[in-house]
């Protein structure tokens, strides 16, 4: 949920940003330069993509942690090569202090996920709390807190009006009624009122209760136990509304999505444009048939569109039943085979980017008939519409790329389909594209 960050959220995002931007000075002081001019701008544009930080996450494994840092470093330097030669500005740093710093930051990066989260950790620098309900809701919330030292706070308890045979947590401070006096007692920094909407009078009687205390009060309502995507606090006027289902493409982040699709897209297709006719030569000779197979799939918002590929079937179905191509299918052809083995049967739709139908990253558009099967079996699975489709996706890198045979394997693909829309920044685009690389190479799951 977006809204104003803690201490300890403010912590958690700068800390890319903080030891990216310390190790590019570092790096330029070493080497005898001066961190002004190009070094502040370079700063900025760092800021820009590691901030909120979003490079490695704080329950990772030792592996998975070096895994996502390295990915994501890669990813923005690249970038920022991409940009410095378009600009002709890589001639205004000293090629030296951008290989040290290129080198240093991941694995600065990857000492400051393991080093600061013991620091908060540490009694006296994390905020005491309560959480007055041990609910469902109230004991997620405990296990966020607890997980992760970066959010700075030492939970102490619950408070609960329940009998204790009701109640699955052990750490029960008190009724709800003895909270107040509880927080006075013990100076409680933060209370988190994890109460149903339905208790409403108790909740106004607990706030009024709280009123002469100095402690920070959040109101965790339950709405948010429901699978919410983009969830943030708006207001429209002075009146507060609260997103539990937006598309992570909206105000200045849909104009940077637009502008990398176009970006990468036209790329793509000025370099793979001598590539792009071969295979239309060999698709036509291969059988008969168009060049391009065309099928309607839904794009943003469930509208449908059509969507580009080079033909690698002896048939071209786009009606009310589809079936899914499986290993060893009749219907692919021998060139068809090869075509998607490598993918490269997908390489016309940078076109449908360019429309503006598609983005180079997204959840994979699936036939009309598929979305009008699995909307009926799996939850939220239209919510993947909230954005534009994409040639390959969070779903595709994880190991769901091709066939998905059962409703199982389709309801994971959604899962990853999702956290995409959840997670989503500028940097996770580049990681998945630099894995759809490995993919592909690899040739997982395509036939």
């Amino acid at each position: 949920m977006h809204s104003q960050p803690g201490s300890g959220a403010l912590v958690h995002a700068a800390v890319d940003p903080a030891v990216a931007i310390a190790t590019l000075a570092a790096s330029a002081t070493f080497f005898g330069g001066r961190f002004d001019g190009a070094c502040l701008i370079l700063a900025l544009l760092v800021f820009a993509l590691t901030f909120p930080g979003s490079l490695a996450r704080e329950s990772a494994s030792a592996g998975e942690l070096a895994l996502d840092i390295v990915t994501g470093w890669t990813a923005i330097v690249g970038l920022l090569v991409l940009l410095g030669w378009a600009s002709r500005t890589l001639g205004a740093f000293d090629p030296r202090m951008l290989v040290a710093w290129a080198i240093a930051t991941p694995a600065a990066l990857f000492a400051a996920h393991r080093f600061v989260p013991r620091v908060l950790a540490a009694e006296g620098l994390r905020k005491t709390a309560v959480i007055a309900g041990a609910n469902d809701l109230g004991r997620g919330l405990a296990e966020r807190l607890r997980g992760n030292p970066m959010h700075g706070v030492r939970l102490l308890g619950f408070f609960d009006d329940r009998a204790p045979q009701r109640i699955q947590e052990k750490n029960i401070l008190g009724s709800i009624g003895a909270l107040a006096d509880y927080v006075r007692t013990h100076n409680i920094d933060h209370i988190y009122i994890a109460l149903p909407m339905a208790s409403q009078p108790r909740i106004v009687k607990l706030l009024e209760e709280l009123r002469d205390t100095t402690a920070s009060i959040y109101f965790v309502p339950d709405i948010f136990v429901f699978d919410l995507i983009q969830a943030r606090v708006d207001s429209i006027g002075d009146l507060p509304v609260v997103a539990v289902c937006e598309t992570p493409f909206y105000g200045f982040n849909g104009v940077l999505k637009r502008i990398s699709d176009y970006v990468l897209a036209s790329a793509a297709l000025i370099v793979l444009a001598p590539l792009m006719i071969g295979i239309a030569i060999g698709v036509k000779l291969s059988s008969p048939g168009p060049v391009l197979f065309k099928q309607r799939r839904y794009g943003v918002d469930g509208r449908q569109i059509t969507v580009y590929k080079f033909r690698s079937m002896t048939v071209t179905e786009d009606g009310a039943v589809v079936k899914q191509a499986t290993q060893n299918d009749a219907r692919v052809t021998k060139f068809g085979a090869f075509l998607r083995k490598t993918s490269l049967d997908e390489l016309p739709q940078f076109i449908n980017v360019l429309q503006g139908r598609m983005s180079v990253i997204g959840p994979r558009p699936h036939a009309v008939a598929h979305n009008e099967l699995y909307r009926k079996l799996i939850r939220g699975y239209m919510i993947r519409h909230k954005v534009r489709p994409g040639i390959t996706g969070f779903a595709q890198v994880n190991g769901y790329r091709g066939e998905t045979e059962t409703v199982e394997k389709m309801k994971m693909r959604i899962e990853y389909d999702l956290a995409y829309l959840r997670q989503w920044s500028l940097v996770l685009d580049l990681q998945i594209l630099l894995k759809t690389i490995v993919v592909v190479l690899k040739k997982q799951n395509a036939y």
